[in-house]
């Protein structure tokens, strides 16, 4: 006779299995989830995702047959989940394995909790001891969402703590263990309030409160303060954080977002909205790399076509949006880039979320770059798939990952990495890369988007650059850059390109660009390919201001682009040398969290082939010049 333990498992066991999967799958907070629940109806949960949830319970319980579409409920899917262990239970198969992260103290379990809703891992993937990073894909903004979340459910008021050092779950556990004695005693089961005798620690203060007083009466806080701001109005943390964006403006340490009143070449006119008046700069804020954004064939193209075909489409390429410009456009790119094929999309940020959603699933990995594009990190979060985060250009890790993922998954394997880095100006290890990509059976996508126009003999990119064209499967890039224009692209083979047309959300249901832009790219491509001598003044113009920057004491990291980092480090003095570098008339990006780390701070200097070498030579006195007033650089 069968034991009526194994043919009835647990309802309770079950149930809360299941709502941990669909919380993970969701972001529903698990108490939102009832038996009741219908899945259309309350929580909102389609077909696509129905599909991905019925996988992933599947997946969580080991169970040895597929579950049935039928379910409308929490409830009901259940009864299916009982039913199906039931019958695995009656033919023998193994019961699923248990992890380390089931059975765990309060602290430990709300870290995990609270992980599972951040990452959508489910219960059984997050081995306490895995690296959040090379692992578990844990970056630093989820990192702060997941110590955000176990803090309030721990009960602890105020912002949770910076614990960026923890590297593994149980570390993370560990530290929010140790930085409170209120949740040392929860998980040694005393009173949460501690005893007497107990060092009270220093209360939090809530994001958005007033800041501490110090010697200077500096506020502490970053952009990173306000991103995890809990409260019933949804608008509270908007509140908090215009306070602390109105005294950044008033220090002049915000500028961001200042209006132009000129083309954008090697100097501009910009409406300063802090001063009430327009100000000329020396501009090495611009991506225009190769100064077309301002070349007359490009502007004369973009003007006729426009007259000729209308301001834009009104309609998705399959619908009513496709124009001729974008067909030629799309041939042009392909033969640019050397390979068969290619697809527009709206922008290089959806073109990162429609390739990357479309080719990979939650049971494939994505292996990334630590320093990738916010892009990327966006698509692989819509993809749903497991992510894995190398550090940066450290080829043994990458190695180290696409082993232990072989072992680990039976999906595919995609890796992305920037060709050059965005806010650092170094080239990914391409060579590498494509030979660990051959030995381990993983595709390779590189986004271009600051490579294109600058790195190669032609300027055709990553690819060129190292000799490796048609050794990269997908090729990305922006057209917002070099090509002076708007939209992005993804190159490759046909019948990649093709599935991507149907399957890219951001290319099926979003119009694309009008077809007066298209001209203009057109045309941008024929002058690239007219005027060499554009892309050999630009890497002159590089060389001049890189050895100046170098030899006056800068760190400029391991840029070889037309990014040149003035890695500072500390936020606060980034942001005053910013501003002194705006007070002498030149105009860079101040770069803070969350567009590098909190610690890494710096400021971001673009150089054009429109510099002058009398923009260039001034450019390096007036960084000198700031950084020695800001005590950057020591003075003489």
């Amino acid at each position: 006779m069968t034991n009526p333990v194994s043919t009835h498992p647990d309802t309770a066991r079950v149930h809360d299995g299941v709502v941990e999967v669909i919380a993970a799958r969701t972001l529903y907070d698990v108490g939102h989830l009832r038996p009741e629940s219908h899945f259309e109806a309350d929580l909102g949960i389609d077909s696509v995702i129905m599909e991905s949830v019925l996988l992933s319970v599947r997946e969580h319980f080991a169970l040895s047959a597929e579950l049935p579409a039928g379910p409308a409920t929490i409830g009901e899917l259940v009864d299916a989940v009982r039913a199906a262990l039931a019958a695995d239970a009656e033919s023998g198969a193994p019961a699923p394995a248990a992890t380390d992260a089931g059975a765990a103290d309060p602290v430990t379990e709300a870290v995990v909790a609270a992980a599972m809703r951040q990452t959508q891992y489910q219960r059984n993937q997050l081995a306490l001891d895995a690296d959040l990073e090379g692992e578990l894909g844990v970056d630093s903004v989820v990192l702060t969402s997941v110590v955000a979340e176990a803090t309030e459910r721990l009960g602890l008021t105020g912002p949770a703590p910076d614990l960026a050092g923890a590297t593994t779950l149980r570390a993370l556990a560990d530290a929010l263990r140790a930085c409170a004695p209120a949740v040392r005693n929860t998980a040694q089961g005393a009173e949460a309030a501690g005893g007497a005798g107990t060092d009270t620690p220093e209360p939090r203060r809530a994001p958005g409160s007033a800041p501490g007083t110090g010697p200077d009466d500096w506020d502490h806080r970053s952009m990173k303060d306000f991103t995890e701001q809990r409260d019933p109005d949804l608008f509270a943390k908007t509140r908090s954080f215009a306070g602390y964006l109105r005294s950044r403006e008033k220090d002049r340490l915000y500028w961001y977002g200042m209006p132009l009143h000129s083309k954008c070449g090697n100097r501009a006119v910009i409406f300063d909205e802090l001063e009430g008046r327009k100000r000329e700069f020396l501009m090495f804020a611009s991506n225009n790399y190769l100064g077309l954004a301002n070349h007359p064939g490009v502007i004369e193209a973009v003007v006729d076509a426009t007259r000729t075909y209308g301001a834009t489409h009104t309609g998705s390429r399959f619908i009513g949006g496709t124009n001729m410009l974008h067909k030629e456009l799309e041939r042009r790119l392909a033969a640019f880039k050397q390979r068969p094929a290619c697809i527009v999309y709206p922008g290089g940020y959806s073109a990162n979320l429609g390739a990357i959603s479309a080719l990979v699933k939650s049971y494939d990995t994505l292996v990334v770059d630590r320093l990738n594009h916010m892009s990327i990190v966006d698509g692989a979060r819509l993809s749903g798939a497991v992510r894995k985060i190398y550090r940066h250009n450290d080829m043994a890790d990458l190695e180290r990952i696409l082993s232990r993922s072989a072992e680990q998954g039976t999906g595919g394997r995609l890796i992305v990495a920037d060709g050059v880095f965005s806010m650092h100006g170094d080239v990914c290890d391409l060579p590498e890369i494509v030979r660990l990509a051959k030995e381990y059976d993983a595709r390779v996508m590189i986004d271009d988007a600051h490579s294109t126009g600058v790195l190669g003999v032609r300027g055709s990119g990553t690819a060129e650059h190292f000799g490796l064209k048609g050794e990269v499967d997908l090729e990305l890039g922006t057209m917002s850059k070099t090509l002076a224009g708007m939209g992005g692209f993804v190159v490759g083979e046909e019948e990649v390109v093709e599935y991507l047309r149907y399957y890219s959300n951001s290319y099926v249901f979003a119009a694309n660009i009008p077809a007066g832009v298209a001209a203009g790219l057109i045309a941008a491509i024929d002058v690239i390919e007219a005027e060499p001598e554009r892309l050999k003044r630009l890497w002159t113009n590089i060389g001049t201001l890189r050895g100046r920057l170098l030899e006056a004491g800068f760190d400029l990291e391991h840029s070889e682009s037309a990014i040149l980092p003035i890695v500072i480090g500390d936020e606060r003095r980034a942001m005053e040398m910013g501003r002194a570098v705006r007070a002498r008339g030149l105009f860079c990006q101040t770069v803070v969290y969350p567009g590098v780390p909190l610690g890494d701070a710096r400021l971001r200097v673009s150089v054009t082939c429109e510099h002058t070498p009398q923009d260039l030579d001034l450019a390096a006195e007036i960084f000198v010049d700031a950084a020695r007033e800001t005590g950057v650089l020591p003075t003489p």
